[in-house]
């Protein structure tokens, strides 16, 4: 079998720049400069601008006539995409999990990690995010998957969950809905499951459009 070394190139690349993207080490509306991303990277800048492109596609980067690339900034309309995003996605994620009798444990160390961060929001950012990412991952859908992790970059979650923390009706409720969920993917119930994932949603966009401003960042 003949591999399309050029394609593997550009794979690698690709997979590199959306990690450093979703975790947060690349900030918003960063300059992606193709010469020291190509030297960083060891690669020449045409798998560097085939991955740019595929991130551009996914909403990750922002592509600049004659100015190269940058990390794609959070637009206030985009916090409301998102959660209608996660609302058409989560859910139904929820329901497939409890269909295939998903191993729930990593889902309650999730939310007992959550718990446990008090006052530290990077850290319960962390651990909610990857209670989410771990219910659609029991889905057993690598699509499902790679589409949540896109909603799910740290840089526009982060700002929101940070947002969503200030107000108590949010931290009292967030960590019992998450045992809820996971208690009935546990129970393979997919219809509660699929339920208490759309409330759980629901409730949490709610709050957010009712109580807070989201503000873009400043154009770089």
């Amino acid at each position: 079998m003949t591999v399309d070394v050029a394609s593997s190139v550009a794979e690698r690349v690709y997979v590199a720049l959306r990690e450093q993207i979703l975790s947060g080490d690349m900030a918003a509306g960063e300059r992606l400069h193709q010469e020291a991303l190509s030297e960083q990277l060891g690669v020449s800048r045409t798998p560097l601008r085939e991955a740019l492109g595929r991130l551009a596609a996914e909403g990750l980067v922002e592509l600049l006539p004659q100015r190269g690339a940058r990390v794609a900034q959070l637009r206030p309309q985009d916090v409301r995409a998102a959660y209608e995003a996660r609302l058409v996605l989560e859910p139904g994620a929820a329901a497939l999990a409890a269909r295939r009798a998903a191993d729930v444990e990593v889902l309650r160390e999730a939310t007992a990690r959550m718990r446990a961060a008090g006052d530290e929001v990077g850290e319960a950012f962390a651990a909610n995010r990857d209670f989410h990412l771990a219910v659609v991952a029991a889905a057993d859908n690598p699509y499902l998957l790679r589409f949540a992790e896109t909603l799910w970059v740290r840089r526009v979650g982060l700002t929101i969950y940070s947002e969503q923390r200030q107000l108590s009706e949010f931290l009292i409720q967030d960590a019992d809905s998450h045992d809820a969920i996971a208690d009935a993917i546990d129970a393979r119930d997919a219809t509660a499951a699929e339920q208490l994932m759309r409330d759980h949603i629901s409730y949490a966009m709610g709050l957010l459009l009712e109580h807070v401003d989201v503000e873009a960042p400043a154009a770089r």
